[in-house]
């Protein structure tokens, strides 16, 4: 598995992904459009047998001290070998910030105890973020410099 840039050449790779792993929470076209092209976003994508095994993106808000982990998600044929972790953690060290936060349902049991496993802890509760009316559970964690 290699872990390198993503680019607007990977967009029907990350639409499918987006669909599979989030549904009706899937980012709309013009989304991933955005993620792919702006300059500031990290985007990086996780290569295995020459194909998308999962995709992570990062919005770094340096005047803020810390970056969003946009989304994250990995094919459902590769998952539990260590690729979201990878991606995870290949975001965070390129987000040039002190701390990293994302939002997961609260339902997402697994990820939630990935995460809190890599040092994230719960910041907050959004209320109904979700499509469905779900929260969303805001976590942050300190990154080492």
């Amino acid at each position: 598995m290699e872990i390198v840039t993503a680019s607007i050449l990977d967009l029907n790779a990350l639409r499918k992904l987006e669909n599979e792993s989030f549904g009706k929470d899937a980012w709309p076209l013009f989304d991933l459009i955005a993620v792919l092209t702006f300059p500031e976003v990290i985007r990086l994508k996780a290569v295995e047998d020459g194909q998308m095994a999962g995709f992570v993106a990062g919005d770094p808000r340096p005047s803020d001290g810390w970056g969003w982990i946009a989304t994250i998600a990995v094919d459902s044929r590769y998952r539990r070998r260590g690729i979201g972790r990878a991606l995870l953690h290949a975001c965070e060290s390129k987000l040039g910030v002190s701390r990293s936060r994302l939002t997961v349902r609260i339902s997402n049991q697994a990820a939630i105890t990935m995460y809190e496993k890599d040092g994230y802890t719960t910041a907050e509760i959004w209320d109904g973020y979700y499509n469905d009316g779900e929260d969303g559970m805001v976590m942050e964690k300190e990154l080492k410099s």
